[in-house]
């Protein structure tokens, strides 16, 4: 599992959908380690194109076109994250980091 990779979850935390997509957010050293969850961020399939949303879509192994929402972020455990979509390039993972940043008021 890598920063900025997508995957889609099952019934996460009373979501309404079945599925929902999530791109894992957090540093590669929790990654790596024996900590149980990581940071995601949930994908939409609508999106207002605001400084904490990304646009994302079949490039990075989505059916449609979907945004990412940087201010929705939430924890995920790694054991429920199993079925991979796809990744985000080195563009779209620095566009992930300033939205991120926006999100978090860490400009």
């Amino acid at each position: 599992m890598n920063r900025g990779e997508l995957y889609r979850v099952h019934k996460p935390g009373g979501d309404p959908k079945e599925y929902r997509a999530f791109v894992v957010v957090s540093r590669q050293v929790l990654i790596d380690s024996r900590f149980s969850t990581v940071i995601c961020a949930p994908v939409f399939t609508s999106g207002e194109a605001l400084s904490t949303q990304v646009a994302v879509g079949p490039d990075e192994g989505l059916k449609r076109h979907s945004w990412i929402m940087c201010d929705n972020l939430v924890s995920l455990r790694k054991a429920d994250l199993t079925h991979y979509v796809g990744s985000l390039s080195p563009a779209k993972l620095a566009e992930l980091n300033r939205s991120l940043k926006m999100a978090l008021d860490l400009l």
